[in-house]
């Protein structure tokens, strides 16, 4: 008899922990969407006036990742920092795994190290909003994001040291302080495309 599918308590997530997501209304989504076409587009219009609007940059996805090391010694860490995912995204995490064993590290083949979740459409758009408006705001001494963090190809890479800037985290219930790697993937093909479109989505460079 075939056995009946996993399901998953509403509210909880796959490790047995209850998940309190955030407050992710489609708010923010939508006038980040409503400002790119409104304001944005016509300024890269000006910028590229021998290109078609289907040639101008957007965005393309968000990939939010966090690497716990200390899994080789206790799964709860991942499990805990997927959770954390989840409720700073609103979507449910996927666990990376390493591809090959390392035994001076205690490393097996397989073993999850690390979560991740891939952010596109609306949640990309609320969670880029909430970034630059509310998270990156609440670094302590903050003096804007490097221009040197493009790889070549229109993609921006940056670190959060810790998950604390995000309200949705209820700070007397962290374990520890977990830093987080966030990826904006873009259209473009080149760095200065890039930059000028995520400068005027609001992107805080360092001036």
């Amino acid at each position: 008899m075939a056995k009946p599918p996993k399901t998953t308590k509403k509210g909880s997530s796959d490790y047995g922990v209850e998940v309190k997501r955030g407050n992710h209304t489609n708010t923010e989504a939508n006038r980040l969407k409503q400002k790119y076409e409104d304001v944005i587009l016509p300024e890269l219009k000006k910028m590229y006036p021998d290109r078609n609007v289907s040639e101008l940059p957007r965005l393309i996805k968000v990939v939010v990742n966090t690497c716990q090391g200390e899994a080789t010694q206790n799964i709860k860490f991942i499990e805990t920092a997927a959770t954390e995912l989840e409720i700073i995204t609103g979507q449910k995490a996927v666990l990376s795994r390493a591809k090959k064993s390392i035994a001076t590290f205690k490393l097996r083949e397989g073993m999850p190290i690390g979560a991740f979740v891939t952010l596109r459409r609306e949640r990309m758009y609320e969670f880029f909003d909430r970034l630059v408006s509310v998270a990156l705001p609440r670094i302590r001494d903050f003096r804007g994001l490097s221009n040197n963090s493009f790889d070549g190809k229109g993609n921006y890479s940056m670190g959060v040291r810790e998950q604390l800037i995000f309200p949705e985290i209820e700070a007397d219930k962290v374990d520890k302080t977990r830093g987080l790697s966030i990826s904006i993937v873009t259209s473009s093909n080149n760095n200065e495309d890039a930059h000028s479109l995520l400068k005027l989505m609001g992107l805080p460079f360092r001036k």
